[in-house]
C-alpha cells in the first residue's frame, strides 16, 4: 500500500495490475485509429502534387484548402467527441471515429471532383479531432498507473508510424490507391473494437458495476484482484451524473483546464507545422533533390524519437521530459533563425542539423505528452467535456499558426519567425516548470485528489 500525504491510501502491489498482455493488446487495437490519424496527416504530402498533376486541384488555393480542411474538420470533431465519450462511452466514440476515417478515405479515393475531395478530407479531419480526444482517454482509463505513461505515449508513436507509412507508400502509389491503403487500419479497428470492453470508470459512472468488474477482468486477466481495484476506482468517483460548464469555475477543475489548454496551445505555437513546412526545401538545399526521400527520413526520425519517449515516459516523468524537450527545441529554433539569417548553400548542414534536433526534441516531449496529460488531469465526470475543449484549442491554434505563418514571414522575416517560435518554446518550458505537477506513477484518482487539495504531488 502507498499513501500520499493528506490522501487516502492507494493500492500499489503489482498483483492488482494483473498480467499486462491483455492490456497491451487492448492498447494496440485502440492505436489502430491513431494510426489512421497519422496516415491522413502524412497523406497530403505525397498526394497533393499527384492531385495537381492529375488536374483535380487547380492552383495553390485549392491545394491549400485540401491541406487545411483536415484542421477545419478536426476543430469540430474534438468537441463532438467530448460529448460522445460522456453520453455513449469511450469505446463507441473510437469505433465511430474509425467508421468516419474509412468513409472519408473511400470518398477521397473514388473522388471525381474537387468537391468530393474536400468532403473526404473534411471527414477524415473530423475523425482526427475525435481521435485526439477518445483514444488518449480510453487508454488512460484502462491502463495501470505504472504503465500509463508508456501506453499513453503509444498514441503519438502510432501517429508517427502512420505518417511514415503515408510517406513511404506515397513513393509508389497514386493518390487514389494511397487513400485506399489508408482505410485499412480503420476497417481493422472497426472489427477489433467489438472485442474490447468499455472502460471500467465510465461504466461505474453509469452505475453499471457488474459490467465494470467484467471489463476489469477482461483487461487485467482472470487472476487479478478486480474487486479491490473496482473499489479503489469508486472511492475516487463522485458519481455526479450531470456536468455543466459552470463547474469549471471550481479550482479543482479550473486549474487542470488552464494547464491543459495552455500546454495544447504551446504545442502548436512551438512551430512544428512551420518546421515541417520547410522540410523539403531544407533537404533540397542540402542536395536531396527527391522530396519524397526527405519526408521519409524525417518520418523515420520522428518514429525513433517517439519510441524513445515511450520508454522514458514512466522513468523520467512527464514534467521533466517536457522541460528537456522544450529546451532542446529552443536551441533548435535558435539555430534555424541563424541559418535563415546566414542563408547560403554552404550552410545547409546547419539547416539539417537544426531540423533533426528540433524533430527529436518535439518527439521526446511536446509531441506525445500534451495528449497524455489531457487524459490524466481531469476527473472522470469532466474528462469528456474538458478533453473536447483541449482538443479544440489544439486544432484551432494549429489552424491559426498555419494560416498566419506567411504573414509572420513577411513581417519578421524567416529568421525572426523561428526566433519567435523559440521564444514560445521557452515560455512553454517556464510554464511547465511552474504549473504542471508530475503525474508519473500516480493513479487517476490520486491526481484528482491533488487538484482537490487532498494530496501532495511534486
Amino acid at each position: 500500500m502507498e499513501s500520499l500525504e493528506g490522501g487516502s491510501p492507494r493500492l500499489t502491489n503489482s498483483k492488482f495490475e494483473g498480467s499486462p498482455s491483455r492490456l497491451y493488446l487492448a492498447v494496440a487495437i485502440t492505436c489502430l485509429v491513431t494510426l489512421s490519424f497519422g496516415f491522413v496527416i502524412g497523406y497530403s504530402s505525397p498526394a497533393i502534387p499527384d492531385l495537381e498533376k492529375a488536374g483535380f486541384l487547380d492552383g495553390k488555393s485549392q491545394s491549400a484548402w485540401f491541406g487545411s480542411l483536415l484542421t477545419v474538420g478536426a476543430i469540430f470533431g474534438g468537441p463532438f467527441a467530448g460529448f460522445c465519450i460522456e453520453r455513449f462511452g469511450r469505446k463507441f466514440t473510437i469505433t465511430l471515429s474509425s467508421v468516419i476515417f474509412a468513409t472519408g478515405g473511400l470518398i477521397t479515393a473514388h473522388a471525381y471532383s474537387v468537391t468530393m475531395l474536400f468532403v473526404g478530407r473534411f471527414l477524415v479531419g473530423w475523425a482526427s479531432g475525435q481521435t485526439t480526444v477518445c483514444a488518449p482517454v480510453y487508454i488512460a482509463e484502462i491502463a495501470t498507473k505504472s504503465l500509463r505513461g508508456f501506453l499513453g505515449s503509444c498514441v503519438q508513436l502510432s501517429i508517427t508510424i502512420g505518417i511514415l507509412m503515408a510517406y513511404t507508400c506515397g513513393m509508389s502509389l497514386n493518390w487514389s490507391n494511397l487513400s485506399i491503403v489508408g482505410t485499412i487500419p480503420a476497417f481493422v479497428a472497426i472489427m477489433a473494437m467489438f472485442f474490447l470492453p468499455e472502460t471500467p470508470r465510465w461504466l461505474l459512472m453509469k452505475n453499471r458495476r457488474h459490467e465494470a468488474l467484467n471489463a476489469l477482468s477482461a483487461i487485467r486477466g482472470p487472476h487479478s484482484a478486480v474487486e479491490d481495484e473496482c473499489r479503489d476506482i469508486e472511492e475516487g468517483l463522485d458519481n455526479q451524473e450531470s456536468f455543466s460548464f459552470a463547474e469549471f469555475q471550481k479550482p479543482e477543475l479550473s486549474r487542470p483546464l488552464f494547464i491543459s489548454l495552455a500546454i495544447m496551445a504551446f504545442q502548436q505555437f512551438s512551430g512544428i507545422n512551420a518546421v515541417m513546412f520547410y522540410t523539403v526545401s531544407i533537404f533540397n538545399s542540402a542536395g536531396f533533390k527527391k522530396s519524397a526521400e526527405a519526408t521519409v527520413i524525417i518520418g523515420a526520425v520522428q518514429v525513433v524519437a517517439t519510441a524513445v519517449a515511450c520508454v522514458l515516459m514512466d522513468r523520467a516523468g512527464r514534467r521533466k521530459l517536457l522541460i528537456i524537450a522544450g529546451s532542446v527545441m529552443v536551441f533548435a529554433c535558435g539555430l534555424f533563425g541563424l541559418y535563415f539569417m546566414l542563408s547560403s548553400q554552404n550552410m545547409s548542414w546547419l539547416a539539417i542539423t537544426s531540423l533533426v534536433i528540433y524533430i527529436i526534441g518535439f518527439s521526446l516531449g511536446w509531441g506525445p505528452i500534451p495528449m497524455l496529460v489531457m487524459s490524466e488531469i481531469f476527473p472522470a465526470r469532466a474528462r469528456g467535456t474538458a478533453s473536447g475543449l483541449a482538443a479544440f484549442t489544439s486544432w484551432f491554434t494549429a489552424f491559426i499558426v498555419t494560416k498566419e505563418f506567411s504573414f509572420l514571414n513577411e513581417l519578421f522575416g524567416q529568421a525572426g519567425t523561428f526566433w519567435i517560435f523559440g521564444a514560445c518554446c521557452l515560455f512553454a518550458v517556464m510554464f511547465v516548470n511552474k504549473h504542471l505537477p508530475e503525474t508519473k506513477g500516480k493513479s487517476l484518482e490520486d491526481i484528482e485528489l491533488y487538484f482537490l487539495g487532498r494530496s501532495m504531488m511534486r
